[in-house]
């Protein structure tokens, strides 16, 4: 694992806090077209994510870390197929903890 560029863990309403820095999320791919994909965060808010998608066929989920460009788009660097079956309920939980009571951990 590369610790050298950590990334925050967001959901939608966290990136906010990120904007021009890197973060790390989850989305569900609701539609994509050439150079961007439109997903679900797990607390149900639509992101936009920018630059050369993974190779067809995309899962239904998809972990994307890249640079927050505003409270609602990241220009991607790195994209993975996180399948069809995915708990966001779980990973909404875990970027709150990364961003609150346990922050030092995640750091």
């Amino acid at each position: 694992m590369d610790t050298s560029s950590p990334s925050a863990f967001v959901n939608g309403a966290l990136m906010r806090r990120y904007i021009g820095q890197k973060v790390r999320t989850v989305i569900q791919v609701i539609g994509s077209d050439i150079g961007s994909v439109v997903g679900k965060s797990t607390d149900d808010l639509q992101i936009v994510v920018r630059g050369s998608s993974p190779t067809p066929p995309l899962t239904t989920y998809l972990e994307v870390i890249g640079i927050a460009e505003s409270d609602n788009a990241i220009r991607a660097q790195t994209w993975t197929n996180f399948g069809n079956s995915f708990d966001p309920q779980n990973y909404n939980e875990l970027c709150k903890l990364a961003n609150g009571e346990f922050k030092h951990l995640f750091i």
